[in-house]
């Protein structure tokens, strides 16, 4: 599959949001959550005021000039939280686009920039089930932590 991967532009917030909630993971035969879902504090906080701060940086991939997913990171007091000099993921694809690769060269690129900008490390939380586990270790992820749900991964950078 074709895509290319380019920067978040300003004015391209709502993609975000869009991304946001497609990052939420669902397990097999549970109904997905309403979309209001991502209004909830603790998900804005990946989101919100976007771009005003140093160190945020987003990546869009795309099919055809269309955003198919995002890859995006800050410094937040978020669910991967390591200190305040790691920056945490968050990243998502449209259904339709997994298993393509995609998901692995957003990483793969946001993992770059962030080396080149002098970043140390990044962070990030997921669930347990989630199959995206295996793409997190396959591109330098490994587990430092884990709760009853999900695990706290670290890349070294």
């Amino acid at each position: 599959m074709d895509y290319k991967i380019r920067t978040i532009l300003e004015g391209e917030d709502s993609l975000l949001q869009d991304f946001l909630y497609e990052a939420i993971f669902v397990p097999e035969g549970v109904p997905a959550p309403p979309k209001s879902i991502i209004n909830q504090p603790e998900l804005q906080v990946y989101i919100s005021d976007f771009g005003k701060r140093k160190d945020d940086i987003g990546l869009v991939a795309e099919v055809d000039k269309k955003a198919v997913g995002a890859v995006w990171v800050r410094i937040m007091n978020d669910y991967g939280h390591i200190d305040n000099n790691t920056p945490s993921f968050a990243i998502s694809l449209y259904k339709n686009y997994r298993g393509f690769g995609i998901g692995t060269a957003l990483i793969q690129e946001m993992l770059h920039i962030l080396k080149v900008r002098g970043y140390k490390q990044a962070s990030l939380a997921v669930q347990k089930a989630n199959y995206a586990v295996k793409m997190y270790l396959k591109t330098g992820f490994e587990i430092v932590d884990e709760n009853e749900e999900e695990y706290i991964m670290l890349c070294r950078l």
